[in-house]
């Protein structure tokens, strides 16, 4: 599909940051942002973002329009195939990720790198529930030192208190602050795992540290909330905690799933094909977006 440009400018990717910024006036959003000039002026990146929120692909694009820039989201491939949604995210030029065919999502994402196009990645792959960073999937540093691009982590703070996973939805006048953070870039290197690792603890650095300001600006944490991490005070869980209800979740699903598929005849336990084990993927939640490509 070509995307519609007028004088270079893709119209719909333009129209709907301009909503979304009406939207963001008319829900009483205060949102801050610094590092924005951290994102190049021209050139390929890896955008990390943290997800704590479903909108956490809306906000994590704004800073990258201070050089009216786009990012191009790795999103799970189902959402391609819905009939409204796709053709909007094609025309976005967002990048379908299937979960049985890693490679050439992977691929796909190394080609627009090389081409000088951002693309993002949220490499929790998940929402954390206990809005802490959860690990990391290597597939944003593999991309990375595939294309021989920088890495730019994007670390977000407040916006669960929109909308997130398990808590109740906040969208006509949410009227809350939002804090984001762009870091320097980072050039990947290898080992990948180790890279990751530090990526991810650079960015929960930058969470607490937005966090403790957020205290000080906004007042302190009340006793209890839903949306204040254990660790402040909250009622949100631990990190582990979280983790394992993800990882019941995702058990659950997959029991479903494999009574589905031996109800209607299809592939199940019973065929041989045993349901997926292991951590919790990012198909398992509803939310569109993913931790990029399983397999390199």
């Amino acid at each position: 599909m070509r995307t519609a440009t007028l004088g270079g400018v893709e119209l719909l990717y333009t129209a709907i940051i301009g909503v979304a910024r009406t939207l963001f006036k008319v829900q009483g959003l205060d949102i801050t942002m610094r590092g924005e000039r951290h994102f190049p002026e021209k050139g390929g990146a890896v955008v990390v973002i943290n997800h704590t929120g479903y909108f956490d692909f809306v906000y994590g694009g704004i800073p990258a329009r201070v050089h009216k820039r786009f990012i191009r989201y790795m999103a799970k491939a189902e959402v391609f195939d819905h009939s409204v949604a796709g053709p909007i995210m094609r025309e976005l030029r967002h990048i379908p990720v299937d979960r049985t065919a890693g490679k050439d999502s992977f691929d796909e994402a190394v080609r627009r790198l090389r081409a000088g196009e951002l693309v993002g990645v949220f490499p929790e792959a998940t929402i954390s529930r206990s809005f802490e960073i959860k690990a990391f999937k290597s597939g944003a540093v593999r991309m990375a030192l595939e294309a021989g691009v920088p890495l730019l982590p994007v670390t977000i703070w407040g916006s669960q208190r929109v909308w997130t996973k398990g808590l109740p939805k906040k969208l006509l006048r949410p009227k809350v602050p939002i804090m984001m953070e762009v870091g320097e870039p980072v050039e990947a290197y290898e080992p990948v795992a180790e890279c990751t690792e530090k990526l991810r603890t650079q960015m929960q650095a930058t969470l607490e540290r937005l966090q403790d300001e957020y205290a000080r600006r906004y007042g302190p944490y009340p006793a209890g909330a839903s949306w204040v991490p254990a660790r402040l005070g909250g009622s949100a869980p631990t990190l582990e905690e979280a983790n394992a209800l993800d990882e019941a979740e995702h058990a659950e699903r997959m029991r479903r799933r494999a009574a589905k598929d031996v109800g209607t005849g299809g592939a199940g336990p019973s065929e041989g094909t045993a349901p997926r084990s292991g951590p919790p993927r990012e198909t398992d939640d509803g939310d569109p977006m993913t931790g990029g490509p399983n397999t390199p």
